[in-house]
């Protein structure tokens, strides 16, 4: 499921924050603005099922490929990504956009990066959707506090080694990264054809060593991830429970930081919740931004 040929998908480079990032835009261009970010080991078509239904219900859609991924600039170093510099690329795309405020909706990293948005800078936002990443800050005390989500977060201190995770991932063509995806979704989540366009993005020079990046830079950032405080944004937590790296116990103490929050559980997805239940998290997606928000709703 794509866009339609009425709203079609168009490619720009967009500068922001001193580097330019490749973005994918649909739907109508006067319309509200909805803002996708994607995670780890993914790139704009992550959001492949979610971009034609926001286009359809009058959303402008834009889906970076955030920095370090795909054919958006990969700058050196691991202090290129700190969370403050990858939330100051969020802002630069609201500037280009020319909007005051936007609809944000992030995915694992890219989840992390719309809690600080919305933690730091709550005037550029309406609304926030995270899905199935917990705020930086319950994610912080449950890796110091919780053995068995230490256990589950081993691939994150895996990933602070130099160069090996980069052999590893990258031997084979990406057949650890392969092995990752399939491993961690529900049979199907990722078809072949998905897979070829996910090793195009992986190839790209330089791209995986950014990706990794992210962790290495997060490490260095515990106590200031854990300083994040309550979200004053109205906030919708969708959760795959299968999700194998991070526990569903995360989730009501992250929604219980948020003013307004309503987290929705989906008993039978993994992490990869919007490729497995496409249908509901779109509709989930459009109901948030169209409805009052409910005040901590757990369901």
């Amino acid at each position: 499921m794509m866009p339609s040929p009425s709203s079609p998908l168009v490619s720009r480079t967009v500068a922001t924050n001193g580097i330019h990032l490749h973005v994918v835009t649909a739907g109508p261009e006067t319309g509200p603005l909805a803002l996708l970010l994607h995670g780890f080991p993914e790139f704009w078509y992550g959001w492949r099922y979610q971009i034609p239904a926001l286009a359809a219900a009058g959303y402008h859609v834009w889906v970076p490929d955030q920095r370090g991924y795909n054919r958006s600039d990969k700058p050196p170093g691991i202090a290129a990504y700190g969370i403050e510099t990858l939330a100051a690329d969020i802002l630069g795309l609201i500037e280009a956009s020319g909007r005051e405020r936007v609809y944000l909706i992030g995915h694992d990293w890219g989840a992390a990066v719309a809690w600080w948005v919305a933690g730091r800078y709550p005037e550029r936002l309406h609304r926030l959707v995270i899905l199935n990443v917990p705020h930086p800050a319950v994610m912080q005390r449950t890796l110091w506090r919780d053995g068995r989500q230490l256990r589950k977060s081993w691939y994150i201190f895996f990933f602070q080694l130099p160069r090996l995770p980069e052999w590893m991932l990258r031997r084979n063509h990406f057949t650890g990264l392969v092995r990752a995806l399939k491993g961690s979704s529900r049979r199907g989540a990722f078809g072949d054809d998905d897979l070829m366009v996910y090793r195009q993005a992986w190839a790209q020079p330089g791209a995986l060593t950014a990706m990794l990046n992210w962790y290495r830079a997060a490490a260095r950032q515990q106590a200031r991830l854990a300083r994040l405080g309550r979200i004053r944004v109205p906030t919708l937590m969708i959760w795959g429970v299968r999700d194998i790296a991070l526990s569903r116990t995360m989730a009501p103490p992250s929604i219980a930081l948020c003013n307004e929050g309503r987290l929705v559980f989906l008993e039978e997805a993994t992490h990869w919740v919007q490729h497995e239940e496409a249908e509901t998290v779109n509709r989930l997606l459009l109901t948030f931004f169209s409805d009052a928000p409910a005040k901590h709703v757990l369901s």
